[in-house]
């Protein structure tokens, strides 16, 4: 069983986000090569959530999720609403689960 948090929706909600950006940058014009590498990265990091034994562990995924958004909205000059928020949300995670900020009821 798993413990319903803040933090779990905030990386659920990221997570979701960045497979939506990767299936729609996918589907658009641009890197495809990106946009595949995003959306294995963002399903893996919400596998990683859930599943104790995904390789790399979740805060190592957030990490490469977090660069990935970076560069796909560097080179891909699509829609990035979605992108710039997933962006937030995914390094407000890692903000707090490691934890450098504390939020009471939060983490």
């Amino acid at each position: 069983m798993f413990t319903l948090s803040w933090l779990l929706i905030i990386a659920i909600i990221a997570g979701v986000l960045g497979v939506i950006d990767g299936i729609r940058r996918a589907r658009g014009r641009g890197t495809s090569v990106l946009a595949i590498v995003e959306i294995i990265v963002a399903a893996l990091f919400l596998l990683s959530l859930f599943i104790p034994g995904v390789p790399f562990g979740s805060l190592t995924l957030a990490i490469v999720l977090l660069i990935v958004l970076v560069v796909a909205m560097i080179v891909g000059r699509l829609n990035v609403t979605i992108a710039v928020v997933a962006l937030v949300l995914i390094a407000l995670w890692i903000v707090l689960n490691l934890h450098w900020i504390t939020i009471a009821g939060v983490n």
